[in-house]
């Protein structure tokens, strides 16, 4: 690397965009990502939209999609433009020429790179920083809702970023929104802190009152109501309409909302919702997803019905056309379809086996593995009653490092095993869950 080679890159660590923002996931994380993104829409009322081209532009690349890269770039600078005064763009603009930069020094056309960091240079000089040390709240606002999409700790410090822009720009529904979303998103209903759960709940009524045309927000508000003992049906029922009558999108509130429904009300309401958004938009894949999710709870919920294998068989259908709508994603989906074979009437153990032996002889990234591992120890212990090879999955679930959150599970489950004394592997499992753990310190 030569001296303006290595200038160049100095330059570029330093920009406030997606290549410096620590957002390295797993390959099958930022499919899922890139999914999401997709299913969000591209409706110009949609007030993140060229935030949503920025990180996606990002997830291509990631991904060696430098074509599509480009073209989401070019695209969040169209949508800037619409949704940004000519006179107030520039701060926009900042992460979006940092992501170019970055795109153009990763195909070596440097010229082009350091063509993008002037650019950046220039309109930090036409901008400049509110104080020494502080982002623009732009540049903040962009950096907290990409984090949001990301780990618990990276929600964490977009609820700070969301903060930090907001005391800057208080009067930006949309952000006290998100902000309000991000809160949610973090701190999880739980009924003995009720301090945090008003807190939480005043930003969301707060976040509705503001922006009432956010119905995804509506959605989440009613869904946390519920949870603390107000669940409104009336208010629910107005609020399905609004959304059906919205441009389809996985942010119109539609899933929170069908979380509401099958908790609050019933899992037949939550089918007949999901069923008419579907009517309305049948080639939409995120609302026959979303269909195929509403059957599986109810097959779950283990609530007497005559049409119990008709639903099982409807449930399969959309599962199986989901697979083929999301096939780089599907691991989820096929995992939960394993379990609707294995609950349905006929006996159909063979086919959930068969999905089971084709994804463990199949290459899955350590993520994929251990969400995998952990279905296949479940549905060894509960439909199998094979005690053993659920165990021996567990441990393989568990060992694996840095666990998510199915790792962490397995984990558990082996404690629990230990420590109730009933299994003959009990002194197996304490030696196990001990190296694994003095391994982690």
């Amino acid at each position: 690397m030569n001296p303006a080679q290595t200038a160049l890159k100095t330059k570029l660590e330093e920009l406030e965009c997606h290549f410096t923002w620590g957002l390295e996931v797993s390959r099958y994380k930022l499919l899922i990502h890139r999914d999401h993104l997709e299913d969000i829409g591209s409706d110009e009322s949609f007030p993140w939209l060229g935030q949503m081209y920025n990180l996606w532009a990002y997830i291509h690349h990631t991904l060696d999609s430098t074509d599509a890269a480009l073209q989401c770039l070019s695209k969040a600078e169209e949508a800037f433009h619409l949704n940004s005064p000519s006179d107030t763009m520039g701060p926009w603009q900042l992460v979006h020429y940092g992501n170019l930069a970055w795109v153009h020094y990763h195909l070596d056309n440097l010229a082009a790179s350091q063509r993008c960091v002037t650019k950046v240079e220039e309109l930090l000089r036409d901008y400049p920083l509110p104080s020494q040390g502080e982002l623009h709240p732009e540049v903040c606002v962009e950096k907290a809702w990409t984090l949001m999409k990301f780990d618990q700790d990276k929600r964490l410090k977009a609820i700070d970023y969301f903060q930090m822009a907001i005391r800057m720009e208080p009067e930006r529904k949309e952000w006290q929104s998100s902000h309000a979303l991000a809160l949610d998103s973090v701190y999880y209903f739980h009924p003995n802190n009720q301090q945090k759960e008003s807190e939480v709940l005043e930003e969301l009524r707060l976040a509705k009152e503001h922006d009432p045309d956010n119905l995804y927000v509506a959605s989440i508000y009613l869904l946390r109501l519920g949870r603390s003992g107000q669940v409104r049906r009336e208010e629910a029922q107005q609020l399905a309409q609004q959304i059906l009558k919205k441009p389809v999108s996985c942010y119109s509130g539609l899933r929170p909302l069908l979380q509401f429904y099958r908790t609050y009300l019933s899992h037949n309401e939550a089918i007949d919702l999901a069923d008419e958004a579907l009517e309305r938009h049948p080639n939409v894949r995120y609302l026959k997803k979303q269909l195929a999710n509403s059957y599986r709870w109810k097959i779950f919920s283990k609530e007497d019905s005559p049409r119990r294998q008709s639903m099982c068989d409807r449930a399969i259908s959309l599962y199986t056309d989901v697979i083929s709508l999301y096939p780089e994603t599907s691991l989820k989906v096929k995992l939960e379809l394993a379990s609707i074979y294995a609950e349905s009437d006929i006996d159909r153990t063979e086919l959930a086996n068969q999905i089971y032996e084709n994804l463990l002889s199949s290459e899955q990234d350590p993520y994929e593995l251990q969400m995998l591992y952990f279905h296949y120890a479940t549905y060894k212990n509960f439909h199998i009653q094979d005690r053993n090879a659920s165990i021996d999955y567990h441990k393989k679930a568990a060992e694996i490092p840095n666990p998510n959150k199915y790792g962490k599970k397995s984990f558990n489950i082996l404690r629990k095993i230990e420590q109730r004394g009933r299994n003959r592997r009990c002194a197996e499992i304490l030696e196990f869950l001990e190296n694994l753990s003095s391994h982690n310190e």
